[in-house]
């Protein structure tokens, strides 16, 4: 039995995705910039497409959705774009510390080409202090850039009182919302939010298309100059097959979202008491209830999250170790360090994220074998307290009746 427990890194694409997306492949293949029928049609689709994205979000204007590759360029064009065409007004960035390593390499770029970058801490469950985001705020801060929820711990950010922030200070307000896009309506019109970055994968639409929402009005500069499509915003030929993915997921994620939401909140729960009542020194990391439905983040005294995930590998079950793109460092977690645990602490850290398609099999099998693994790792482990090592023994006393 195979079980698949990282959906935060990626998501199977949805089959009635797959459906949708087959005839873009061939027999409606024209592109959108052609003056033909063929390319009317797939000029109509475009437009369809975006509209799709538009309500996913309830934005009243589909030109508000400019079509990217995905994520990490839409963070790209949010950032680096709204930097440059706000250069006049300021140089001064606003961004968490436990932001996804997207957002912190544009950011550590965006200082190296004169612009200042502040970071605001976190509590000790990874959620932002709005005080010292107001502290840091000067007449020189032009935009302000916080995930809608951490992609490793799960915690919820109180993205509405950062926009009402933002929005008091007329600075302009950006989110990455791919942690939550699958399990968190996003509202533009309850939010005031400027930028938002959005990804197919992330809603089991297809990889390598994501979009950038911009509110009415607010502008930025191109960072992918060609031929100018996306009115200019984006130039490149549109990924016409992937795009119809994209409109496709998200529409069957709108109407699906809130009963999926409520089941793998009831799978995450079960998973957390699980793991918390049968392993010993075992804790949740985050916030234990503002946090996303399909997250459960622990961490185990005295061994390492790399040994727990190659002994899940050889149970057939998938999880991860910090962040989904950045679990081959054997750094510890920006983001768990940041919330003030210690190195040792966070290195015995594991992620499991679950998706449209986890099974409850899947978490009773994953807490029937964790426990075993923790153990055997901790009796190997020369760091593991005394004090353990004799509960381990008692509990093999009381089984085998010594």
């Amino acid at each position: 039995m195979k079980v698949y427990l990282d959906y935060q890194a990626a998501k199977p694409v949805d089959t009635r995705v797959v459906d949708a997306m087959v005839p873009y492949f061939n027999d409606k293949f024209a592109n959108p910039a052609s003056l033909h029928k063929p390319g009317d049609n797939a000029t109509e689709i475009l437009q369809d497409s975006r509209k799709i994205i538009a309500d996913f979000i309830n934005a009243p204007q589909p030109s508000s959705i400019v079509f990217t590759s995905g994520a990490t360029e839409s963070n790209n064009l949010a950032l680096i774009g709204a930097a440059l065409k706000n250069e006049r007004k300021g140089n001064h960035i606003i961004i968490s510390e436990i932001e996804h390593i997207s957002i912190r390499n544009i950011s550590k770029y965006l200082e190296r080409n004169g612009f200042k970058v502040s970071r605001i801490p976190v509590d000790q469950y990874g959620m932002v202090k709005l005080e010292k985001l107001k502290h840091l705020i000067t007449d020189e801060t032009i935009l302000i850039s916080i995930s809608t929820a951490s992609n490793e711990v799960g915690t919820l950010q109180p993205i509405k009182e950062i926009s009402d922030i933002a929005l008091d200070h007329q600075i302009l307000f950006h989110t990455d919302a791919l942690a939550s896009e699958s399990v968190i309506p996003i509202d533009v019109q309850k939010t005031p939010i400027d930028l938002i970055t959005l990804s197919s994968n992330d809603i089991y639409g297809p990889k390598g298309v994501g979009a950038l929402y911009l509110k009415k009005g607010v502008r930025v500069n191109p960072i992918i100059i060609g031929g100018g499509q996306e009115k200019g915003m984006r130039s490149g030929s549109e990924n016409i097959s992937g795009i119809v993915g994209f409109s496709k997921a998200a529409e069957i994620m709108k109407n699906e979202m809130e009963d999926e939401a409520q089941y793998l909140e009831r799978l995450r729960d079960r998973l957390i008491k699980g793991v918390l009542e049968s392993i010993p020194n075992s804790y949740l990391n985050g916030h234990p209830t503002k946090r996303l439905p399909n997250n459960a983040h622990f961490r185990f005294d005295y061994i390492e999250g790399e040994s727990l995930i190659l002994s899940l590998k050889d149970q057939n079950i998938a999880a991860a170790t910090g962040s989904a793109c950045s679990s081959k460092t054997l750094e510890p977690s920006h983001t768990l360090i940041a919330m003030g645990l210690l190195h040792e602490e966070a290195h015995g850290s594991l992620l499991f994220s679950l998706g449209r398609y986890t099974k409850e099999n899947e978490i009773e099998k994953t807490l029937e074998v964790l426990p075993d693994i923790v153990k055997r790792l901790r009796l190997l482990s020369p760091l593991t307290s005394q004090e353990l090592l004799n509960y381990y023994k008692e509990i093999e006393k009381t089984n085998y009746g010594g």
